[in-house]
C-alpha cells in the first residue's frame, strides 16, 4: 500500500500539544516553495467539521490545513471522523459519510476493517501530491490502543514515513512527557521517531539547551525546534480544549463595544462559526454556562450541537431557557441552536435521541424532524433585508434535522441548483438558520453587527478586518516562527527520507 510520496508523521505527547498547528504551518511553508502537499489525519475525534468539495464531512482542522496548503479539502484527508453523541458513543463518519453509531468497545473491535480504508485514503493522496503530512491523534503511547492503532505510529510504519513528536511545555513536565512517550513505544515504532519539537514556550529557549541535550542522550533523538507561544496564529480547533483559547490580541473599539454571549453547550459543534466575530475590534465574545452568567448581552448565540435534545435539556437545567426568553438582545440560533429555538423537535426514529417529541424554546415558528440521511453540502444564498454585498453569504450545512418554517419572515434564502428556498427565519430580533460559516462573509457580518448594536441604541463600527486576510496573516506568522525556531533543513531531510522509506516499503 505504501507509495513513494514524501511524507512525515507529526505526533504529540497529548491532545492540544500543537500537532494541528505544526502541520498547518508546514503545509503553508511547503506550498510557498512550490511543493504540492496534502494534510492527512487518519482518525479524528471532533465536533468541529467541514464539508469538502466532494460533499463529504471531515474534521475542521484538516480543512484549514488544506487551505494552508493551497488545495481543496477532500474526504481522503480525514477518512475516519468520530463525532461523540454521548459519554460512551460516537457517530463514525467514514470517507465523509455516516457509517455507524458505536460504543467505544464496538468501535475498537471494528478498527481493523477501517485500517484498510485509511491506507487506501493515504495511497490516493500520495498519488496526487508530492508530500503527505500525517497528523497523529492524542498520544502515540496509548498502550491500551497499540494493537488496533490506525492513526499514529502503526500507520507511519505501514506507509513508510518517519515521525516527530511535539510536546507542550506550557503545563510543565515536557521532558518527562517526551521521554515517557518514546520509552513506552515498541522498538520498531521507536525507531521511526527522528525528532522532538517543544511547543508553546513563554521564555528564553536557551534555558532548555541542557534539558534537550540530556533528552537526546537518553533517547538518541534530537530536539529540532523550540517554538514560542504564538497569540497571533491559530488553527481551527478540533476539540473543546480550543474553545477558550484566546485569538490574536484584540484591537481597540472604534465606537461602542458589543457584548456577545455564546451558550457553551456540553456537545457544542462547529464553534468555529464564531471565530470571525472574535476577530472584530470592539466585539467581546464570551461563553455562557448558566443563567447567572448571561448578564445583559447585545447578542446571544445558540451554536450547533451533536446532541440537540440532550443539550436542550441541559439548557432547562441551567436556567438558560428562561434567561434567553427574558433577555433584551438579538438572538441567533445556528443549526441545532436554530432547532432549539423552534416549537417542536421530533426524533421518532431515534436518529439522535430516543425522546420522541420535545418542546423547544418557542421563539421561532419552526418545527424539526430528524431523518436518518445526513445533509452535508456547501451552500450559497442571500440574506433577506440586506442589500448588495451584505446580502450574499456562502457556507455549509451538516445536519440530520430537517427544519420546517411555519411562519415568521425569511432570514436566509439558499439557492440550490437555481431553485431558491427559505432556510432560516426571523421574528423581530430572533434569527435562525442551518448555515454554518454565516459570519465568514465580511460584508454581512459587519452589517449584522451594526444592526445588532443599533437595536440596543449603540453605534458599532467595524475596523474593516477581513477573515481571509486575517487567516493568511496568522499562517504567515506561523511560518515565520517555524523559519526562525524550527530546523527546517532537518524537516526537509525527514520528508525526503519518508519518500525513500515508502519506496522501500512498496518494493
Amino acid at each position: 500500500m505504501a507509495t513513494s510520496a514524501g511524507g512525515l508523521m507529526v505526533c504529540g505527547t497529548s491532545s492540544d500539544a500543537g500537532k494541528s498547528t505544526l502541520v498547518a504551518g508546514l503545509c503553508r511553508w511547503l506550498a510557498r516553495r512550490g511543493v504540492t502537499v496534502a494534510p492527512f489525519k487518519a482518525q479524528n475525534m471532533s465536533l468541529s467539521s467541514a464539508v469538502t468539495v466532494d460533499g463529504g464531512e471531515i474534521g475542521r482542522a484538516q480543512a484549514h490545513q488544506a487551505y494552508a496548503a493551497g488545495t481543496d479539502p477532500v474526504v481522503a484527508m480525514n477518512p475516519v471522523l468520530l463525532k461523540p453523541t454521548g459519554e460512551a458513543s460516537c457517530q463514525v463518519v467514514v470517507m465523509g459519510r455516516p457509517w455507524a453509531v458505536l460504543s467505544a468497545a464496538e468501535y475498537h473491535r471494528r478498527k481493523p476493517e477501517l485500517f484498510e480504508v485509511v491506507l487506501e485514503a493515504h495511497r490516493s493522496l500520495a498519488e496526487r501530491f508530492e508530500v503527505v503530512l500525517c497528523e497523529g491523534a492524542g498520544s502515540p503511547a496509548e498502550i491500551n490502543l497499540f494493537d488496533h492503532d490506525i492513526v499514529n505510529l502503526r500507520l507511519a510504519d505501514a506507509v513508510g514515513v518517519p515521525a516527530i513528536i511535539v510536546g507542550d511545555i506550557n503545563p510543565g513536565g515536557v521532558f518527562a512527557s517526551l521521554l515517557g512517550t518514546v520509552e513506552w513505544l515498541p522498538a520498531p515504532w521507536r525507531a521511526l521517531v527522528r525528532g522532538f519539537v517543544i511547543n508553546k514556550l513563554r521564555g528564553d529557549p536557551a534555558l532548555l539547551a541542557d534539558g534537550c541535550a540530556q533528552l537526546q542522550g537518553r533517547t538518541g533523538i534530537p530536539t529540532i525546534g523550540v517554538l514560542p507561544w504564538l497569540e497571533a496564529a491559530w488553527v481551527d480547533g478540533e476539540d473543546s480544549m480550543a474553545l477558550e483559547r484566546p485569538l490574536p490580541v484584540p484591537r481597540p473599539a472604534l465606537a461602542d463595544e458589543l457584548d456577545v454571549a455564546a451558550v457553551r453547550l456540553p456537545r457544542v459543534a462547529n464553534a468555529t462559526d464564531l471565530d470571525a466575530l472574535r476577530l472584530e475590534a470592539g466585539v467581546r465574545l464570551r461563553w455562557v454556562h448558566d443563567a447567572a452568567g448571561m448578564g445583559d448581552p447585545d447578542l446571544v448565540i445558540l451554536p450547533g450541537s451533536k446532541a440537540t435534545v440532550e443539550d436542550l435539556g441541559w439548557l432547562h437545567r441551567r436556567g438558560l431557557v428562561d434567561a434567553i426568553r427574558r433577555v433584551d438582545a438579538t438572538v441567533l440560533g445556528i443549526c441545532a441552536g436554530y432547532q432549539m429555538l423552534g416549537h417542536r423537535i421530533e426524533d421518532a426514529g431515534g436518529v439522535e435521541s430516543r425522546a420522541g417529541e420535545v418542546q423547544g424554546l418557542g421563539l421561532l415558528p419552526v418545527q424539526t424532524r430528524f431523518h436518518p440521511d445526513k445533509v452535508t453540502r456547501r451552500c450559497r444564498g442571500r440574506v433577506e433585508g440586506y442589500a448588495g454585498d451584505a446580502s450574499r453569504i456562502e457556507g455549509y450545512q451538516i445536519h440530520h434535522g430537517r427544519v420546517s418554517p411555519e411562519g415568521g419572515d425569511p432570514f436566509v434564502v439558499l439557492d440550490a441548483d437555481g431553485v431558491e428556498h427559505v432556510d432560516g427565519v426571523r421574528v423581530d430580533g430572533v434569527f435562525g438558520t442551518t448555515v454554518h460559516g454565516l459570519f465568514d462573509a465580511d460584508p454581512f457580518r459587519r452589517a449584522f453587527l451594526e444592526r445588532t448594536a443599533a437595536r440596543r441604541g449603540k453605534r458599532w463600527v467595524s475596523d474593516g478586518v477581513a477573515l481571509a486576510t486575517s487567516r493568511d496573516a496568522q499562517l504567515d506568522t506561523l511560518v515565520a516562527a517555524l523559519e526562525r525556531h524550527l530546523d527546517l533543513t532537518a524537516v526537509e531531510r525527514l520528508v525526503e527520507r519518508g519518500s525513500a522509506m515508502a519506496g522501500d516499503s512498496a518494493r
